[in-house]
């Protein structure tokens, strides 16, 4: 031991430690995006981490054709509409894949140039010739190409190239990507034989690549399908083997009102971590799918209150002016079919007049099979979601230090400082964490497993409010006073 003489200051760990909450309001979906028009396109399925519409128009492109290319419409929606970020996407659509060959045919040139009407060119692909096909045109010396702001390709003639000024037809072939090409296992991923993870397989590869968390699972345009609703709800309790999700889905809006319980049901849309609605959202000439804009809706309610989901996203304001099924025909659904809808565990649209349209709707799929207030209600749920994994990403780092009092105290101490915090704003009427022998056997300690016990309680959504209105006789009493 090194000689001393005076004063020493050792410095040790804190033992509270300061939580480390998990970010809620975080979507990770699956889609088409119109890559063939992206400055910088991402590769096929792989993660793409988008802050700014800037941003993931970049990477994936961007269209108004949401019917084929289903991530535009969260693009448009989650950040022109309800401007929240980030959003996380993968896209499906492979142009190496997914395209259709257009044989060479005659097109007119006007003023040295030609517009190709034909959506989805792939510009790498595209051939150049003379009108006989004798002669081969290189692209950058004889004529330039590039989309124009209807995404249609130009042929613009270049001088001094090969290509004669006063030209009046070429020859003209390409590929074209083929978005119907694309399949519901093409959404649902897999591991391919090369060892690739793809489509929903790619959300355990988030948090590693960018250390953000998701916690809400979607596919514009896809989730309606039973075999892409049951895979992303699996997905949503296991992710990266300890993180739990909501799945947020879509009944068919093709189907009518007074189908739509019996559809959710036949098709098993009854997942604790899934959240069903219906039909679609209309605003202006366009037209959303519920599930779309349900992300947005939460991601706003959960930053108005301090990112702390405790506050359910039903009767919030929805950037609509109406409902419809999925062939534009208008829903006018009153206070009484919305109900109804609820009472099936749907969340739906409602207009409230001078107020305009709002989410309305607290139960998840598995109501009302399920009762159970934490399985049941949307905010109840999605706290217990997100105080577990708080819990996971603040504790991971005291996984393997010695199991003794002192470990044992830190936790009990920092947790119950932290809940108690979320009963001071509102987030938790109470809650506390014990560490109980009963529930710590000495077989278990012997093997290093140890358990916390955390007792919480959400408040639930006020969603039936009473007024019970009498008829007092003893006010007569004034007429004659």
């Amino acid at each position: 031991m090194a000689y001393k003489h005076g004063v020493t200051i050792i410095e040790q760990p804190t033992s509270v430690l300061a939580p480390t909450e998990a970010m809620s309001g975080i979507p990770f979906a699956v889609g088409t995006a119109p890559v063939y028009l992206a400055s910088t396109a991402a590769p096929v399925n792989t993660p793409v981490l988008a802050y700014t519409y800037a941003e993931a128009v970049a990477a994936l492109g961007y269209s108004d054709d949401w019917k084929n290319y289903t991530l535009c419409e969260l693009i448009y929606s989650h950040f022109v509409l309800y401007k929240k970020a980030p959003l996380i996407m993968v896209n499906v659509l492979d142009p190496a894949v997914h395209k259709t060959t257009v044989p060479p045919e005659a097109v007119t040139v006007n003023n040295r140039t030609v517009t190709l009407t034909s959506e989805g060119i792939l510009l790498p692909t595209l051939t150049v010739k003379s009108s006989d096909g004798t002669s081969t045109y290189v692209a950058g010396v004889d004529f330039n190409a590039a989309f124009n702001d209807n995404g249609h390709v130009v042929i613009s003639v270049k001088a001094g190239g090969n290509i004669s000024a006063n030209v009046a037809q070429l020859s003209v072939g390409y590929d074209r990507i083929n978005p119907s090409a694309v399949d519901l296992v093409d959404v649902i991923g897999g591991l391919t034989s090369s060892g690739e993870y793809t489509g929903f397989e790619l959300i355990n590869q988030v948090y590693p690549r960018f250390g953000i968390l998701p916690d809400l699972l979607l596919a514009p345009g896809w989730s309606h399908f039973p075999s892409v609703a049951a895979v992303m709800r699996a997905k949503a309790s296991n992710i990266n083997g300890n993180f739990k999700a909501m799945a947020l889905t879509d009944i068919d809006p093709a189907q009518a009102y007074s189908d739509a319980g019996t559809w959710k049901s036949e098709n098993s849309y009854n997942g604790t971590l899934q959240i069903a609605s219906y039909p679609m959202l209309t605003m202006g000439d366009k037209q959303y799918h519920f599930s779309t804009q349900l992300a947005g809706l939460i991601a706003a309610t959960d930053a108005n209150y301090g990112g702390v989901p405790f506050v359910s996203p039903s009767n919030k304001a929805l950037q609509a002016d109406g409902t419809a099924l999925s062939n534009g025909t208008s829903l006018y659904l009153g206070i009484d079919q919305v109900s109804y809808m609820n009472s099936l565990g749907i969340m739906t649209a409602l207009n409230l007049g001078t107020s305009g349209w709002k989410a309305w709707g607290n139960n998840t799929c598995s109501f009302p099979g399920t009762t159970d207030p934490k399985d049941s209600f949307i905010p109840a749920r999605r706290m217990f979601n997100w105080i577990g994994n708080s819990l996971i990403l603040t504790y991971m780092q005291k996984v393997d230090d010695p199991m003794n009092k002192r470990l044992i105290a830190a936790v009990t101490d920092s947790v119950n400082i932290w809940l108690n915090g979320l009963v001071a704003s509102g987030a938790l009427l109470g809650g506390r964490v014990e560490f109980n022998a009963s529930e710590n056997q000495a077989t278990d300690l012997m093997s290093g497993k140890i358990t916390f016990h955390l007792y919480i309680t959400p408040p639930g959504p006020a969603q039936e409010i009473s007024f019970l209105l009498e008829y007092d006789t003893t006010y007569l009493a004034a007429l004659t006073a």
